[in-house]
């Protein structure tokens, strides 16, 4: 008997992963063809559920799990990864974030209401590396989230994900904290598949060409080679008004976009995406095994527009009253500097800033415009009427993941599985931001810079081991350990040195570094390394044919900050045939990562509805120690679940109570202000570089939440509708609450903590086919959530509960060929419009967002950018 053929035993040490593919999903469920439901409809739903130690069927698990097919996923329509798992599992949200530095490239996803990078993320049962991007902009509650890149990971390579709604720390360590999503790939030996996809918004932006290609082959007799690509191109969005400032300058004559600040989804070009998946028998009793992925794209997206009269450090300091000028009077003779003179500020005359167009005031035309000392950004080519910077970047994700299992034939280690593997993953981020400037530099600034990179990279090393032993239970006990080596390491580089540089005009008050992203100085540059090592144990007992219990305890040990050690306790009690009851009580962790420990940088952000530039330190940095920070620690949580599980027929129902308590909680502080008193304590303390600050955030520990939630899954299938039906329900209550935190948090990101993700969730979903046709529907219900746009309390507002259809139909024109039309949003739902009420005024009376040109608030849960079309063709051989 080979080792495939023994795969019955469901041993994949680090995973849940699921023995065979499935006809359908828990959390959402689809139509497939007539031919394939022949085929599947006796497979039973097999997982290994938040253990190590041995499978069983869903029903049987002790905690709830999701498991969408690969057929299912392609049905969504969309393209992007986050999106599809957010319509098939109603406990996650996803926001598109318009406007937010690095997490307009690599968005975050929430599940069960916590960060993103509370979930911990599987590729083939192995830990998947992080993204080397960490959200600095994320949206209240994904505020410096540091989780890996779900967005890599192509429809067409998976066979399936399996998404496991409980604590998981006792079984795979740090991130598990809210559930484990898994991504198995394909492992056909033969036939594959040729997918184009076109489609864009009903608004007419946003076109998206899609190419997606697999193949399965066979690696000698005994194993197989599968191999997937994706390659997509993905316009950007717009739904903004023009900003009444802007308008005002065009109005005056001024050259200015329309609009000149873009709320919408960023630029994808060349998203390229290869994946591997390799098997190999080596004899009966073992097989090796080796896949991993390469992936590159470039994304540009929109940012702030700069005011021509009030941009602080660039065009006025005094919000607007009077000209930034500086003076370029030549020094004494040899003291000159890129091409400036050492003015001293004072050679140059006061501008009143008295109309629109400040270039046709008589005393600037006089005494700057037409004097060579003197200098305004106004008067260089385009900026004039103020400039919007765009940011972006180029994101390249590597892994490689091998390794050999099997069971041991040694007299004394007979009947022991193993698993032996080892992974390295490498996500890099190089940043550009363009059509902006280094105030400093004067008239030599460049319009464009490269302000560095981040450089994620993880080496994992694990053995594990599963014993069956007679205990004189009702079956087998099974016993599960293991020992993990983890090394993971962040990377910052310097950007260019034009991004960073303090010019000669720094000193008359004009702003250092490219303007909205300020380059990664030298000083800030480097490695910075953590290692931890773990051993777990986790055993499996069938007490009784109706009574299921499980255990789980893990060690490990971190080169920072000392070890931690994490139980799980869960059981199944099937009370009578058709139904069971289950609960799982565990203590969970989520170690800070090298990244938000050591990592620094500056930020544009709004404070008070005014644009500022905001340091992020590290939290033991002496700044950010004078203003409350001190080292990370682990977060540390508790949860439990309690549920239950009916089954009839066709019919199935599960209800899960879900309670999660999270205590010091990492997330990125409130930006503080430095006072006078604070600048002159760190000055006298030998602390440079202080005088340049007014704000400042760090990593920290303040607050701890508790979330608690219910999740109702029901599945359906019959013959109607002279063809074959299946129909899903599922539903999630979520609520956050946050139990303690201080000024260092603040009130405003509690409110957002509390409240930006809407509380009740639902998805329904009809899957119909025929013999030529397919039919896929799914009904999504959001509920009420907080409103918020450009992180500015003012504009705080209820968001209206919205439903969502998204429909696909699909057309068999021979075994080979098919053809599909759907849409995402069909209805063209809205999100909630920015109803911004002026100060002292009684109502806005339909008026946009007279600030900053946006239409949606940000918070919106299924997404500001309307209804979106395409069309499909797939070739299958």
């Amino acid at each position: 008997m080979t080792i495939r053929n023994r795969k019955k035993f469901g041993f994949n040490a680090l995973s849940f992963a699921v023995s065979m593919a499935l006809a359908g999903t828990l959390a959402s469920s689809a139509a497939s063809a007539a031919d394939d439901k022949d085929k599947l409809e006796d497979v039973e739903k097999i997982a290994v559920v938040g253990s190590r130690a041995t499978p069983r069927s869903i029903g049987d698990s002790t905690v709830p799990i999701d498991i969408i097919s690969g057929d299912d996923i392609r049905k969504s329509g969309n393209s992007d990864m986050l999106e599809i798992l957010k319509g098939a599992v109603p406990s996650l949200n996803v926001h598109s974030n318009p406007i937010s530095d690095a997490a307009s490239l690599v968005r975050p996803a929430n599940l069960r209401g916590l960060s993103a990078d509370s979930t911990l993320i599987l590729l083939n049962g192995k830990r998947r590396h992080r993204s080397s991007v960490i959200a600095f902009l994320g949206g209240g509650i994904n505020d410096g989230a540091h989780g890996p890149d779900i967005s890599v990971i192509p429809s067409i390579a998976l066979k399936q994900v399996e998404v496991l709604r409980d604590g998981a720390a006792a079984q795979y360590g740090s991130d598990a904290i809210a559930g484990v999503m898994n991504f198995v790939l394909k492992d056909n030996a033969e036939g594959g598949s040729l997918e184009v996809k076109t489609g864009e918004y009903y608004e007419g932006d946003g076109a998206t060409t899609e190419l997606s290609g697999n193949i399965g082959m066979p690696l000698t007799e005994d194993g197989f080679v599968n191999l997937s690509f994706q390659y997509k191109n993905a316009d950007p969005t717009s739904r903004s008004v023009q900003r009444p400032d802007a308008q005002a300058f065009a109005d005056a004559g001024l050259d200015v976009a329309n609009p000149a600040q873009i709320w919408g989804s960023p630029e994808i070009k060349d998203d390229i995406t290869l994946f591997a998946n390799l098997g190999l028998d080596l004899d009966d009793h073992s097989e090796a095994y080796l896949f991993g992925n390469y992936s590159e794209r470039d994304v540009k997206g929109g940012f702030y527009y700069r005011n021509p009269h009030n941009r602080p450090g660039v065009y006025s300091n005094d919000d607007g009253a009077t000209l930034l000028v500086g003076d370029l009077t030549p020094g004494p003779v040899g003291q000159v500097n890129d091409g400036l003179g050492l003015g001293d500020g004072i050679d140059c005359p006061v501008i009143n800033i008295t109309s629109a167009d400040v270039t046709q005031q008589q005393d600037y035309i006089d005494n700057v415009q037409n004097n060579p000392n003197c200098f305004a950004f106004n008067e260089m080519n385009g900026l004039a009427g103020g400039f919007t910077p765009n940011f972006g970047g180029n994101i390249v994700d590597t892994s490689l993941v091998a390794g050999t299992k099997g069971e041991f034939q040694m007299d004394f280690l007979e009947g022991i599985l193993y698993d032996f593997s080892g992974s390295y993953g490498s996500n890099e981020s190089s940043y550009k931001i363009v059509n902006t400037l280094n105030a400093s530099m004067g008239p030599d600034s460049p319009r464009d810079f490269n302000p560095g990179k981040y450089i994620q990279t993880e080496w994992n090393f694990n053995a594990d081991f599963v014993k069956f032993v007679d205990w004189g239970l009702a079956d087998d006990v099974s016993i599960a350990t293991g020992l993990e080596w983890h090394d993971e390491t962040f990377e910052v580089v310097a950007g260019d040195e034009a991004s960073f540089k303090v010019g000669p005009l720094f000193s008359q008050g004009f702003g250092i570094g490219s303007n909205g992203f300020p380059g990664f100085q030298p000083s800030a540059a480097g490695e910075y390394t953590r290692k931890n090592k773990a051993i777990y144990l986790d055993t499996s007992m069938p007490i009784f044919d109706s009574l299921v219990a499980e255990f789980a305890v893990r060690y490990e040990d971190y080169d920072s900050f000392g070890s931690t050690v994490n139980y799980k306790l869960a059981a199944n009690w099937n009370i009578i045939d058709e139904l069971a009851v289950r609960g799982s009580f565990n203590t969970g962790f989520r170690a800070p990562t090298v990244g938000q420990a050591n990592v620094s940088n500056v930020q544009t952000n709004l404070s008070g509805g005014v644009l500022v530039d905001s340091a992020l330190l590290p939290p033991t940095n002496p700044i950010s120690a004078q203003l409350g920070g001190t080292e990370l620690t682990p977060e540390e949580s508790k949860s439990f679940t309690f549920g239950t599980v009916y089954t009839q027929g066709d019919f199935f129902l599960t209800v899960d109570y879900y309670n999660i308590k999270v205590d010091d909680r990492i997330s990125q502080s409130e930006k503080i202000e430095l006072t006078d008193a604070d600048k002159a304590t760190l000055k006298a303390a030998g602390v440079p570089n202080v005088d340049g600050l007014s704000q400042v955030s760090f990593f920290t520990n303040d607050f701890d939440t508790t979330t608690q939630g219910v999740d109702i899954v029901a599945n359906y299938s019959a013959e109607l509708f002279s063809g074959d039906s299946t129909f899903a329900l599922a539903y999630n209550w979520n609520k956050t609450e946050v139990d303690r935190y201080t000024d260092i948090t603040g009130d405003f990101k509690v409110s957002r903590l509390e409240n930006d993700l809407p509380n009740h969730r639902a998805t329904f979903t009809w899957g119909q086919s025929w013999d030529q046709f397919n039919l896929f529907t799914r009904v999504n219900y959001f509920g009420e959530y907080q409103g918020v746009h450009v992180d500015y309390d003012a504009t705080i507002n209820t968001g209206e509960a919205a439903v969502t259809v998204d429909m696909e139909l699909s057309y068999f024109i021979n075994d080979s060929f098919s053809v599909a039309l759907g849409a995402q949003n069909l209805f063209d739902q809205d999100a909630t419009e920015i109803d911004f009420t002026p100060a002292g005024a009684a109502e806005c009376g339909g008026c946009t967002n007279n600030q900053w040109g946006g239409i949606y608030y940000e918070t919106s849960p299924f997404g500001f950018n309307g209804g979106y079309y395409y069309l499909k063709g797939t070739y299958t051989f």
